[in-house]
């Protein structure tokens, strides 16, 4: 997957949001949608009207209740700070992180638009030394 389209009630809103978290506007956005540059994923926010009228299947619930986007880091610590971060820029607490029962630490947040976020740390789940999951067994 390399792009991911939220519909969002208010582009500008959502571009300060994001980048407060670190995500970076490209040159490429216009207007009514806004490409959103992380580590080897772009998010891309679409006016809500527009993404309604372009899907063909009438109105968009708000937010997500059946899928949730995550951000994964190399620690606890490294998770407090993201979810801080998200809070302090606007972000809904959902969860607070803790200690999770699969053995990982995790917690949840809503952006301005009402999208679930999980930010976690898996410590069966290795990084890339540029963010990514690497699921490859260790050998």
């Amino acid at each position: 997957m390399t792009l991911i389209t939220l519909g969002v009630a208010d582009v500008a809103r959502s571009v300060a949001f994001y980048a407060a978290l670190g995500w970076e506007k490209s040159e490429a956005s216009v207007e009514s949608t806004a490409f959103m540059l992380g580590e080897g994923i772009i998010l891309s926010l679409w006016d809500r009207t527009e993404m309604i009228a372009d899907g063909g299947e009438g109105e968009l619930p708000e937010g997500s209740g059946s899928m949730a986007l995550a951000v994964n880091f190399e620690s606890p610590e490294a998770v407090d700070a993201f979810y801080a971060r998200a809070v302090d820029a606007g972000a809904s607490p959902v969860k607070p992180p803790k200690k999770v029962f699969w053995g990982g630490y995790s917690g949840n947040f809503r952006d301005p638009d009402g999208h679930l976020w999980e930010v976690a740390h898996n410590p069966f789940w290795r990084l890339s030394d540029d963010g990514r999951v690497d699921l490859t067994s260790a050998s």
